[in-house]
C-alpha cells in the first residue's frame, strides 16, 4: 500500500484575506491589487460583522485574493493593507 499523499496541481494555491477598516478602502484596495499586483482574477469583498456587534459601521472588510501559483508576496499584500489602516491576516 502507497502512504504518499497524492500530488495535486494546485498544491501551491495560497488564498490572501487583507481585512480592511470598511468598504471604501476594500475597493480601493481590490483596484489597487488588480493595477500594481496584476491580479487576474476579480478580488472578492465580503463584509465581516464584528461578534456581537449589529450595527452595520461596526464591520470590517474582507478582501479574499486568489493566488493559484503562489506569486504575490505576502509581505507586499500586508503593505498594501496597511496603507489603507489593514493587514493581512496569517493562515
Amino acid at each position: 500500500m502507497n502512504d504518499a499523499a497524492p500530488h495535486h496541481p494546485d498544491a501551491r494555491h495560497v488564498r490572501h484575506v487583507l481585512v480592511l477598516p470598511d468598504r471604501d478602502a476594500a475597493e480601493e484596495v481590490a483596484e489597487a491589487l488588480t493595477e500594481r499586483f496584476g491580479v487576474a482574477e476579480e478580488p472578492q469583498l465580503v463584509r465581516d460583522a464584528l461578534a456581537g456587534e449589529d450595527d452595520a459601521e461596526d464591520a470590517q472588510w474582507l478582501v479574499v485574493v486568489e493566488d493559484p501559483d503562489a506569486a504575490h508576496d505576502p509581505a507586499r499584500l500586508h503593505d498594501l493593507a496597511a496603507e489603507y489602516e489593514g493587514w493581512r491576516e496569517a493562515e
